[in-house]
């Protein structure tokens, strides 16, 4: 199949397929004699194994990682489950640093009278005047 149909077949974008291909992710696509790119149903697999893993927030380098787990059959699957979980972990801190930020926006947005005034506690805050001048 042609880059289109296999864009439309992994839900990878064809610019993205090039990308991933680029940094290694995706084997080279063989050629047609005409100079295509043609790929095969185990291409499409990786770009939907690629593209479930990003939509789980995986970074391209630990894509790689499992990636190459995923070829090995000999592989151990605590392997495997460490990357997962490790990622769980990262994506746990980042929900608490988010939940952070939501709460001191919204205890500074309750610290502001949000009229006509000038005085606003969130632009001192962003300014570092926590309410001094």
């Amino acid at each position: 199949m042609n880059i289109g149909e296999a864009a439309a077949a992994s839900g990878v974008s064809a610019k993205m397929i090039r990308h991933y291909e680029k940094i290694g992710l995706l084997p080279r696509a063989a050629r047609s004699d005409a100079g295509y790119r043609r790929y095969l149903g185990r291409d499409v697999e990786t770009l939907r194994f690629i593209r479930r893993a990003r939509d789980l927030g995986f970074s391209l380098e630990a894509i790689g990682e499992l990636l190459d787990l995923w070829r090995d059959r000999s592989r151990a699957s605590a392997e495997v489950k460490r990357l997962a979980l490790g990622h769980a972990e990262a994506l746990e801190a980042k929900i608490a640093e988010l939940q952070a930020m939501a709460r001191t926006l919204n205890h500074l947005a309750a610290a502001c009278h949000g009229d006509d005034r000038p005085d606003c506690p969130i632009l001192d805050d962003l300014a570092g005047c926590h309410g001094h001048k």
